[in-house]
């Protein structure tokens, strides 16, 4: 503890200059009496660090004393500092980590690399959650990461959804994905990829496992995607939509989609755009044709129509009657077949 204590003192006299005992305890986190120490123990161990006291003193290296990173362009220096994701480090519990070790970096860069590397800092960050998403509690994410890189058994509770059940799975990796963390898995001789704020316990067990020799985690979430992707179900469907919102249609059913999307020559009385789109997961094609309103309109299949048309009017009937307690009707037995 106290050697990493050491290190960050160094560095950060390297970083910014001369710190006065009272700044170097704020960041350190302990007293000015413990810096007072530490500082005296580098001195003794070589290192050219002196104190000057009154009102414009404080700790400093002899000038010109430091570690250079030997080999970095200022390429690569700048694409380190845009790679790190304070969010996603902090849910892991390597919040500290992530900072001390851009510290450290930032210390033995030499000048004119650590300079542009703080305006990077200055003025780009990366957030990897979407808009009003406050991310899902992942209370489990730093336990699962500690299995992940010991290579130790986890024992675990899943939220399958209809059932909390328990399984014991040797951790392989973990994947940060839109925001939302999934941890891959072995189980009985199966790799499988689960969501992490699903896990609702986790305990790290005393067995160790071996990993996979030849598991490759970014291969295998590249394969799974695919996969994914593939398998999902698709529906063929026809629309028309007010040309100057059809550029939203990318949101609500994909990019692929719109760019594969046929234009049709029919005429369309008030000058819509008619498309034929093959989209994915048609359960959620009557909800998504409602986020246009009354500026898109879904025409076939019927079947999805009239599921479009019975959402629309289950919510009529809800506000027809305000602070009614009666149910709205049910969708699926407005177009219930014979009804």
């Amino acid at each position: 503890m106290r050697a990493s204590r050491l290190v960050s003192l160094l560095l950060l006299l390297q970083t910014r200059g001369r710190m006065t005992a009272a700044e170097l305890a704020r960041e350190l986190e302990v007293s000015e009496r413990t810096v007072h120490r530490d500082v005296d123990a580098l001195s003794e161990s070589g290192v050219p660090i002196y104190a000057e006291r009154g009102p414009h003193g404080g700790v400093q290296l002899v000038e010109g004393y430091r570690t250079r990173l030997t080999g970095m362009t200022a390429e690569e220096a700048e694409a380190l500092f845009l790679s790190g994701l304070p969010g996603p480090a902090a849910e892991l519990g390597l919040g500290t980590v992530m900072a001390a070790a851009q510290l450290k970096v930032l210390a033995a860069l030499p000048g004119e690399l650590r300079n542009r590397a703080s305006r990077l800092v200055e003025r780009f960050h990366l957030d990897a959650a979407s808009w009003f998403q406050r991310g899902e509690a992942v209370d489990q994410l730093p336990t699962i990461a500690q299995g992940v890189w010991e290579a130790r058994r986890l024992r675990i509770g899943y939220d399958r959804g209809d059932r909390v059940v328990e399984r014991v799975v040797d951790p392989l990796g973990l994947v940060l994905k839109g925001g939302v963390w999934y941890f891959v898995g072995r189980v009985e001789d199966q790799i499988r990829t689960y969501r992490v704020s699903r896990a609702v316990s986790a305990e790290a067990m005393d067995e160790a496992f071996e990993r996979p020799s030849a598991f490759d985690l970014t291969a295998y979430w590249r394969e799974s995607i695919a996969a994914y992707e593939r398998e999902a179900e698709r529906v063929d469907i026809t629309v028309r939509v007010r040309p100057d919102r059809a550029g939203e249609l990318a949101h609500l059913f994909g990019d692929e989609a719109v760019a594969l999307a046929d234009r049709l020559p029919d005429p369309d009385p008030e000058g819509w755009t008619r498309l034929r789109l093959r989209v994915r997961w048609p359960d959620e094609t009557p909800g998504r044709m409602l986020q246009l309103g009354g500026d898109l309109e879904l025409l076939e299949p019927v079947d999805l129509r009239e599921r479009v048309a019975a959402l629309a009017l289950a919510a009529l009937d809800r506000y027809r009657s305000p602070g009614s307690s009666q149910a709205a009707p049910q969708p699926a037995r407005r177009v219930a077949p014979g009804a």
